[in-house]
């Protein structure tokens, strides 16, 4: 990306602990108030079981937004970590019950595979919970990697089960 130039992300959201709608609203807020960051859409929140983590984990509430930035990818997850941290998410374990999660899904159409950072998301073609929102608000949106739209992954999911 070059300075300046703008590209459509998508963001997952999830929470599980506390008041999980106020969570995941209070984090598109300060993601709003963020330099560079415009939030274009937001899907409906679902309820979901917790999937992974301890069991009689809590269920979570779940979402995803579109926004467009012009931070570099990198430069965004610093800034979705630090949302996290403000808002109270403690990182302990894998899976655990959290306040709040925000995950970078997809940033454009992308590729990255760094220590820290890893888009498209790894595990999003596998979680109905994270493809649900996602195809209410970009279903046409084509995964990188897979070549497949979000509506197709979702299908593809659908057929698995």
């Amino acid at each position: 990306m070059r300075n300046g130039d703008t590209i459509t992300a998508y963001i997952g959201l999830g929470a599980n602990q506390g008041d999980r709608a106020a969570n995941l609203y209070n984090a598109v807020a300060r993601l709003s108030a963020t330099p560079g960051v415009t939030i274009k859409q937001m899907s409906t929140l679902i309820d979901t079981p917790a999937v992974g983590g301890p069991e009689g984990s809590p269920p979570f509430l779940n979402g995803a937004i579109a926004i467009e930035t012009t931070l570099g990818s990198h430069a965004l997850m610093k800034v979705l970590t630090d949302i996290e941290k403000e808002l109270g998410r403690v990182r302990r374990e894998k899976w655990e019950p959290r306040l709040i999660d925000l995950d970078l899904l997809l940033y454009g159409t992308e590729i990255i595979s760094s220590d820290n950072l890893i888009v498209p998301h790894p595990l999003m073609h596998e979680r109905a919970f994270v493809l649900r929102p996602l195809a209410e608000i970009a279903p046409k949106v084509v995964h990188p990697t897979l070549q497949m739209s979000v509506e197709g992954l979702l299908d593809n999911l659908r057929e698995a089960r």
